[in-house]
């Protein structure tokens, strides 16, 4: 039932609050000066969030084995208003974690299994004609919900696709002259399967921008593999699940939000941002660098990662941890390193090394 995350640290103790990443640059002793000059770090409260974050992790690690980065992100991924794409081999879980984040939130959830024939109106609605007033009425698709699950996203058509992301952008509908808001939250977690080209549609780079992360997620190890098995091994139809119990609601997601605005980020540490992000774009390595909205979503999931871990103020590390997840699919690489055989990850990690942290 769980695979590992690509960009998962080595060591589980960095998934926790208040404890930061095994392989920080910064000493203990000096993380705290990243608060100073906040005009709240004295009194804005970050509990709430890193609180909500543990308790929902703890409900889906009664099923999932590990991704607690994962689920961290995808977490993050809600409180920020972005959407998630989830990038694995088949029966890692990824549809699982989806559904089981869905079950933690009192809200509506939609699941929509993308296939070759499907339409742009099968997702967002069409017009049904009504005999008793003899008139056109609008029935709203399944893309109307709070958390929306795409299954195999790559698999419907671009006009499909195209369909999907302009109301993942726009957050709203319309339909012959009427715009149609969509509700608070409104969450789309995506996945597709990295592996299949034929009969699939790959996102081009314009729609996978649309994406705040892609997280690539692979196989478990020996011993989450022997985990899933001793835990599974006399529930066939994964009954479990219905011990997953909901933690938060709307209101709470407006209120975390707000929270999240509210973390200080040091000048230093938004100028480092900025100077990863034109590294990118003007690198040998790579054919295309980052837009804009790479910066500000490096901005907005470095503040929610350091509201998950319980601080009020955001540390390099933050930038760090959500770095490949928010660049990964905003890159292209050069013709040389991808005959080199070289992955988009490893240009990120090459990036992060030369870029100088503030100090």
């Amino acid at each position: 039932m769980s695979g590992q995350s690509s960009t998962e640290p080595n060591k589980g103790q960095a998934l926790h609050k208040n404890i930061p990443s095994a392989e920080t640059n910064v000493a203990d002793h000096s993380i705290e000066k990243w608060a100073n000059g906040s005009p709240s770090s004295d009194r804005l409260t970050v509990q709430p969030v890193s609180d909500a974050v543990e308790e929902i992790k703890s409900e889906i690690g009664k099923i999932i084995v590990g991704q607690g980065e994962t689920i961290e992100l995808l977490l993050i991924g809600l409180f920020t208003g972005g959407h998630v794409l989830l990038e694995g081999l088949p029966g890692i879980a990824k549809t699982m974690i989806a559904k089981l984040i869905a079950k933690t939130i009192q809200s509506d959830f939609s699941r929509i299994q993308f296939t070759p024939d499907l339409m742009p109106t099968d997702i967002t609605g069409t017009s049904v004609f009504n005999l008793k007033d003899s008139s056109f009425h609008f029935r709203k698709g399944p893309v109307f919900s709070n958390l929306i699950l795409i299954d195999e996203i790559n698999r419907a058509p671009a006009k499909t696709q195209a369909a999907l992301m302009e109301v993942m952008e726009e957050k709203q509908l319309s339909y012959d002259g009427i715009t149609y808001k969509m509700d608070f939250p409104f969450f789309v977690m995506a996945t597709q399967n990295p592996i299949e080209q034929e009969g699939t549609y790959s996102l081009p780079e314009a729609q996978l921008d649309r994406f705040i992360f892609r997280i690539k997620m692979s196989y478990p190890s020996l011993a989450g593999e022997q985990q899933i098995l001793h835990r599974f091994h006399n529930d066939f139809d994964t009954h479990q699940a219905t011990d997953v119990k909901k933690v938060i609601d709307p209101q709470k997601i407006k209120e975390f939000r707000a929270i999240i605005e509210k973390v200080f980020i040091r000048p230093e540490l938004l100028n480092y941002i900025a100077a990863v992000v034109h590294d990118t774009r003007n690198n040998g390595d790579l054919f295309m660098g980052a837009s804009p909205r790479a910066s500000l979503s490096l901005v907005r999931s470095g503040k929610a990662l350091a509201a998950a871990r319980g601080r009020n103020y955001v540390i390099p590390d933050d930038i760090k941890q959500v770095a490949k997840a928010v660049l990964n699919h905003r890159l292209i690489l050069s013709h040389e390193r991808e005959m080199e055989g070289s992955t988009i990850e490893q240009v990120i990690d090459e990036i992060l090394q030369n870029v100088e942290v503030p100090r």
